[in-house]
């Protein structure tokens, strides 16, 4: 059992408009306090496109929804990449 197991994040996730497949998944309470100006940047204006509460428990489509967890846990915002793109970018 991880520590993630019984936590839940209410996250919004926003759309690159710069760059097809591109999404920021933030803390709804936090939005983009923790993303670097550099991402950002790279984004463009980000697309508000949905809240979403995330469990341990819940599929999310192309991206494992405990390390959409984890990251927002450690990092403050998960990037999802469009497929076969390099899944690791450092701001």
């Amino acid at each position: 059992m991880t520590d993630l197991d019984s936590q839940k994040i209410l996250c919004s996730i926003y759309r690159s408009p710069k760059k097809e497949g591109m999404y920021i998944y933030v803390p709804k309470k936090q939005l983009f306090e923790q993303v670097p100006d550099a991402l950002l940047k790279q984004m463009g204006e980000p697309g508000h496109v949905m809240d979403l509460l995330l469990t341990p428990d819940r599929k999310l489509a192309r991206v494992d929804v405990i390390e959409v967890m984890k990251h927002i846990n450690e990092q403050g915002f998960y990037l999802q990449m469009p497929p076969g793109d390099p899944k690791d970018m450092v701001f």
